[in-house]
């Protein structure tokens, strides 16, 4: 559990690269098109949801197969309060967002985090296809005489409008591409933070030798329980800025290949440094478009297959770069300076 341990820590050259990223981010609307500055965007909300997971993969060691639910929930909490007459406020329905992500996650929580190893990941993943089956079979849900729920079904359902923020309008896509990245660096300050307290160092121990921590009188199960519902929330967080930017959420955003991906977003960066979990976002979804646009070989489509070459680099990276790219790119640049 040394501070060094799980790419915790960086060299300060890539903390200065990693700044550099984030001035490219922050400088990029002004000189990418307004397709690109999307794709961007995109990319922003998918690392939110990639940091969530690193939370519980990289920071606690809880290998989950269902966190795609928690996406899900919060892109269908902004569709279920909004309307196509008026834009929904969006101080009060992103909080509602987050906190139904959050309350979804507790209460599975509180049953998943009793399971360890291969039985984790299955309960996890069963409790992710039950809430993609109820949403893909269910056009309208009624809740009791009380209210009945716009689900869509397997067709998903629209959001109109972008949340009414007052002071600033997230109609305008730079000030949309201006918000998410605000909602990223919050994010990753936040996680980081989190990181370094008395609870980020509990959880790094409960990863290490849970049993030891136990030994030491910590409460595992609750230490545990707290990381999946904060998890959670941020998975929310994420689908609530996915929906809003698309206009557009359907149960897929739950579905078994949302984790998965975000899994390999996670590995492809690094585990346990949330800087990882962003730039193995960006890299994935930048693979992802490499991979699908690959020409035909022949009569053979590269192009169609592009899990399979995705699969392969991930393969490769685990067998050649078990700490991701980061840890690569930590690699080099101590290299380097020993050689100087």
């Amino acid at each position: 559990m040394t501070a060094k341990a799980n790419l915790e820590v960086l060299p300060r050259g890539l903390q200065i690269v990693l700044a550099l990223g984030l001035v490219a981010l922050a400088a990029f609307p002004f000189v990418g098109t307004d397709f690109y500055a999307q794709m961007v965007a995109r990319m922003m909300i998918l690392a939110i949801f990639a940091m969530s997971l690193d939370l519980l993969l990289g920071v606690t060691g809880l290998v989950s197969l269902g966190h795609a639910a928690f996406f899900g929930l919060g892109g269908y909490a902004l569709a279920l309060v909004s309307s196509d007459s008026a834009a929904v406020s969006l101080w009060w329905s992103l909080p509602m967002a987050v906190l139904a992500s959050a309350l979804a996650a507790l209460v599975i929580g509180f049953f998943v985090v009793r399971t360890h190893g291969i039985y984790f990941i299955m309960v996890t993943m069963a409790f992710a296809q039950m809430l993609f089956y109820l949403v893909f079979d269910n056009k309208d849900l009624a809740v009791g005489s009380l209210f009945t729920l716009r689900l869509g079904g397997s067709d998903g359902v629209y959001v109109n409008l972008k949340p009414d923020a007052g002071f600033f309008d997230l109609e305008n896509k730079r000030v949309f591409y201006y918000f998410t990245l605000a909602c990223l660096v919050a994010v990753y300050a936040f996680l980081r933070r989190l990181l370094w307290s008395p609870f980020g160092r509990a959880l790094a121990g409960i990863r290490v030798n849970e049993h030891r921590m136990r030994a030491m009188g910590y409460g595992s199960f609750n230490y545990k329980l707290a990381a999946f519902t904060l998890a959670g929330a941020l998975a929310g967080l994420a689908g609530y800025l996915w929906g809003a930017q698309t206009g557009f959420v359907n149960p897929e955003l739950m579905g078994f290949h949302m984790s998965a991906h975000a899994i390999m977003m996670v590995i492809l960066g690094g585990l346990g440094n949330f800087a990882g979990a962003i730039v193995g976002a960006f890299a994935f979804e930048y693979l992802l478009h490499v991979f699908k646009d690959l020409p035909a070989i022949g009569s053979f489509n590269t192009g169609k297959h592009w899990q399979l070459w995705m699969g392969l680099f991930i393969v490769l990276l685990v067998v050649f770069a078990p700490r991701g790219i980061l840890g690569l790119a930590e690699r080099f640049m101590r290299k380097k300076a020993s050689n100087e």
